[in-house]
C-alpha cells in the first residue's frame, strides 16, 4: 500500500484507503469481513475478520513509523 506523497516526494503523515465492511450471515456464522483498496495503486487486501483488519493497519502504522525514524 502506498503512502501519500508531498509535492517534494516526502511521505505525509497519513495513508488513504477505501474501506469496505460487510457482514456474513448463515448457519452459525455471523461475522464481519473487510477489504481495503489503495486508491493510488488499485491494490486490494481482504480480511476475514475485523481483528485481521486491525492487525494489518497496526503493522502499516508501525512500519511507516520505523521508516520515518530511519530517514531522520
Amino acid at each position: 500500500m502506498s503512502h501519500e506523497k508531498a509535492g517534494d516526494g516526502e511521505a505525509q503523515d497519513y495513508v488513504a484507503y477505501l474501506l469496505r465492511l460487510w457482514r456474513e450471515t448463515g448457519g452459525e456464522s455471523n461475522r464481519w469481513r473487510a477489504s481495503l483498496l489503495d486508491p493510488h495503486s488499485g491494490e486490494r487486501v481482504g480480511f476475514g475478520s475485523l481483528e485481521e483488519l486491525f492487525e494489518f493497519l497496526h503493522r502499516q502504522v508501525v512500519a511507516a513509523t520505523h521508516s520515518d525514524e530511519r530517514q531522520s
